[in-house]
């Protein structure tokens, strides 16, 4: 069951023919084996306590959520009651969660055992990077030499190493969907202000846990299928919000790949990518394309990829308050985000899903100077300004090489659909050293 998903875990469970206590037992076992570093804290004793309790419901015929027994681990910046929650920053090392946040109330509510926390960058400040000096660096289980990502590196180290049958991670920008690419795993990245925010924060007072954009919080698999279940339990309002209204996981335009219509860009001379990026995306849109997806070469109308790139570090920038008071600046970007939302609205009426690479290299290696090192987030920006779902799929290469789906907004399973059904003639999670 080491690389089996978490679908078909819950499912074994469910049945019978799995035991909770056991898989977990032997997750946390795998966990103290490994040298990656990805999951840097487990509550032995509470995880299999609550796996027992989870086997005893089965026995008795209990009703079951959709992740019962399945164990898991979350990001390091979620609060786990409990647990630790530093966000790698050493002032925070001892400080321990006294409740869980909103995603991890939903998890355990569906049934979900979190046996640990994931490694982060420090203070989530790096896309491509995950090290931190409580913890230190997680390593990439495809190549230890190199990085896994950041700044959910250890989430997608866990998942691809089999230390985990489901994540749950951050991304800002592109922390979910870049160490998914470089690790081989899936990596959702929903519609803005699906998944709630609260507890996803420092130690210190509670924050406004409002939509945060461009923040976001998704699930990290080893299938498309988990992405979906995984985001079907946690999204939705929080607080006074969830006594205004109700959210459900809309249903895919399609369930057969032939009736998809794609639009595609594999490069761009404003952020190219490499070769073996480049010729592993080309392979797998050619497998797309004869299996019948009808496929559209070239950017949207209205939609400037290097100017959305742009607009969106400034709303990064701005996130952080580091913008410096600008009004007539803060105005003209949120025109151009606002504006994009539009066009790629006026996009999605005739195709489905926009294909691109998630980022333009490969994982690179830890202590290698990276030339264009911050043009890791030029792809990831052209969903995240707008606010679209974006799925991070394997697509095959030597070191694993991610094909980004992009979906129209609060149509997330359409995105997750199509990367499902693409695993099945181009792509897919392959376990590390096969």
């Amino acid at each position: 069951m080491t690389f089996r998903t978490a679908t078909e875990a819950a499912a074994g469970i469910r049945r019978g023919a799995l035991s909770a206590r056991d898989l977990t037992e032997e997750l946390l076992d795998r966990i103290e084996e490994s040298q990656l570093n990805a999951v840097v804290e487990t509550h032995r004793d509470v995880a299999l306590e609550a796996a027992e309790d989870a086997d005893r419901a089965v026995a008795r015929g209990a009703d079951l959520g959709p992740l019962h027994g399945v164990p898991m681990t979350v990001k390091d910046a979620f609060a786990v009651e409990g647990m630790h929650t530093t966000w790698g920053e050493p002032a925070f090392a001892k400080h321990v969660a006294d409740h869980d946040a909103a995603v991890v109330e939903r998890l355990r509510a569906a049934g979900a055992i979190v046996v640990g926390k994931s490694n982060v960058h420090h203070m989530l400040a790096d896309f491509g990077r995950t090290v931190n000096p409580v913890y230190g660096r997680t390593l990439n289980p495809r190549d230890p030499a190199r990085t896994p990502g950041g700044s959910s590196g250890g989430a997608a180290a866990a998942v691809a190493a089999g230390l985990s049958y489901l994540e749950y991670g951050s991304d800002l920008a592109g922390s979910i969907r870049i160490p998914a690419a470089y690790c081989g795993v899936y990596g959702l990245k929903p519609t803005a202000g699906t998944v709630p925010l609260r507890g996803f924060q420092p130690p210190g007072p509670p924050a406004d846990p409002g939509r945060d954009f461009p923040s976001a919080a998704g699930p990290l698999a080893r299938s498309a299928a988990d992405l979906r279940l995984a985001l079907g339990v946690t999204g939705g309002p929080d607080g006074a919000d969830a006594h205004a209204y109700s959210w459900r996981l809309a249903p895919p335009r399609h369930t057969r790949l032939a009736d998809f219509r794609a639009g595609v860009v594999l490069d761009d001379p404003r952020c190219p990518v490499t070769a073996e990026v480049g010729d592993a995306l080309s392979d797998a849109v050619g497998a797309l394309a004869r299996a019948g997806v009808r496929v559209t070469e070239g950017w949207p109308d209205g939609v400037d990829p290097a100017a959305q790139a742009e607009s969106f570090g400034f709303q990064v920038e701005l996130f952080f308050a580091m913008h410096e008071g600008d009004v007539a600046g803060v105005v003209e970007q949120e025109r151009r985000r606002h504006a994009s939302a539009a066009a790629w609205g006026r996009y999605f009426r005739d195709v489905d899903v926009f294909l691109c690479p998630t980022v333009f290299t490969t994982a690179f290696p830890h202590d290698g100077e990276q030339d264009r090192y911050d043009d890791q987030v030029f792809w990831i920006a052209q969903a995240s300004l707008p606010g679209l779902p974006a799925v991070s799929a394997p697509a095959g290469g030597t070191l694993p090489v991610g094909l980004q789906v992009v979906g129209p907004a609060h149509e997330d399973d359409t995105a997750i659909t199509f990367a499902e059904l693409a695993a099945a003639v181009a792509g897919g999670f392959v376990p590390p050293g096969e």
